[in-house]
């Protein structure tokens, strides 16, 4: 049983101060930007829009080519926890790290191509467990086969003094290419009258695990805590992050043009924020928000604005399409196995989210990413 009345945690008490992270990633940017001209030399070019964007895409000529490499968190310390309780979840985290690479590259419009594997322990003896070392490569290919991408090979150093021992630290990056090039989606057609189409997470997916981990300190049981009949607290957040490639390539497939496309990780529902146009969006419809991700905003005693600005509350990724196609999109979706909702839409004006059933409003200074 937890308490009545929870203390309140926030997502910058359990260590992420996105204030203090962000202002290096826009600085990164800046440097890494005046290094494109490196590409003439091959007679390639970057597309200068996709900085700033979920992946980067480099203009090929008859195709683009699309890159992006993301680190699965701390998401593995709660594994390792269960690991310890006798119980094996790294297959699912294997999905958890690829669809943290995947589920950014399609947002550009790309199909996966190639993945690549990068798993740092802390010595040697990780790898000799084999329960644990056959889920994670078996987990990784079946993610592989999920998206129709070739697992081209990685890295498995052990990095003793680096990473602690016991532990592993897991990253992927993927290529993908657009082709043809008119699939590249980069919000140069994302405007008023265009409808948002939420699609649902698994739960936690990869983000807020910080806060997670923080809040499972102080439950009863820690993760092995009942967050409702039959559903404990540690099994709840390693439900694997859903793989939203399928659902991109059905709505071209279908003829769907998205206009743009987020993945829906740090900064939550602020991600909706994501393209540097002057638009204003508004909500209407909320999904169902998963048990764990319910359970969390009680404990945590999170507000409504808080916990939609660091959780995924029920909405993994967002297509912004046309109105006309927006049901066509939903369908193509849940052709997929993965629900979606027409929520919203796209209106003329500043910068700025409304989430009309909660009273949350949002500004363009609440995302400062570029």
């Amino acid at each position: 049983m937890t308490s009545a009345t929870p203390t309140p945690l926030s997502y910058e008490q359990a260590g992420v101060k996105y204030d203090l992270i962000d202002p290096l990633k826009v600085a990164a940017q800046r440097a890494a930007a005046s290094t494109a001209g490196h590409l003439a030399r091959h007679a390639f070019a970057e597309v200068p829009a996709s900085r700033g964007e979920s992946a980067y895409v480099v203009d090929l000529g008859p195709f683009y080519l699309a890159s992006i490499v993301e680190c699965l968190g701390t998401k593995t310390l709660v594994a390792d926890a269960m690991w310890r309780d006798g119980e094996n979840f790294f297959a699912a985290i294997a999905q958890d790290t690829i669809a943290m690479a995947v589920n950014d590259l399609v947002t550009v419009g790309a199909t996966p191509l190639v993945v690549q594997a990068y798993w740092a322990a802390g010595g040697s003896d990780w790898f000799a467990d084999g329960a644990r070392a056959q889920a994670l490569v078996q987990g990784w290919k079946a993610a592989c086969d999920a998206i129709g991408a070739s697992w081209g090979g990685g890295e498995t150093p052990a990095l003793a003094g680096i990473v602690e021992e016991g532990r592993i630290d897991l990253a992927a990056s993927c290529t993908g290419l657009v082709n043809p090039k008119p699939r590249l989606t980069l919000g140069e057609h994302l405007g008023p009258g265009d409808a948002i189409v939420l699609l649902e997470s698994s739960g936690i997916h990869a983000n807020g695990l910080s806060l997670a981990r923080k809040l499972a300190e102080r439950l009863p049981r820690g993760y092995q805590t009942e967050i409702e009949p039959g559903l404990r607290y540690g099994p709840a957040l390693l439900a694997p992050t859903l793989l939203y490639s399928p659902v991109t390539e059905a709505l071209w497939t279908a003829g769907v043009r998205v206009h743009y496309a987020a993945n829906i990780t740090g900064h939550g529902w602020r991600k909706l924020l994501r393209h540097p146009k002057a638009l204003t969006y508004r909500v209407h419809t909320l999904p169902p928000v998963p048990p764990v991700l319910r359970f969390m905003q009680q404990q945590a005693a999170m507000d409504d604005a808080e916990a939609y600005g660091t959780l995924n509350m029920g909405a993994g990724f967002a297509l912004f399409v046309h109105a006309d196609d927006a049901e066509r999109a939903v369908a193509a979706s849940r052709a997929q196995g993965i629900a979606a909702w027409v929520a919203g839409r796209v209106e003329e004006g500043p910068k700025q989210l409304f989430i009309e059933p909660l009273g949350v409003h949002w500004g363009a200074e609440e995302l400062q990413l570029r």
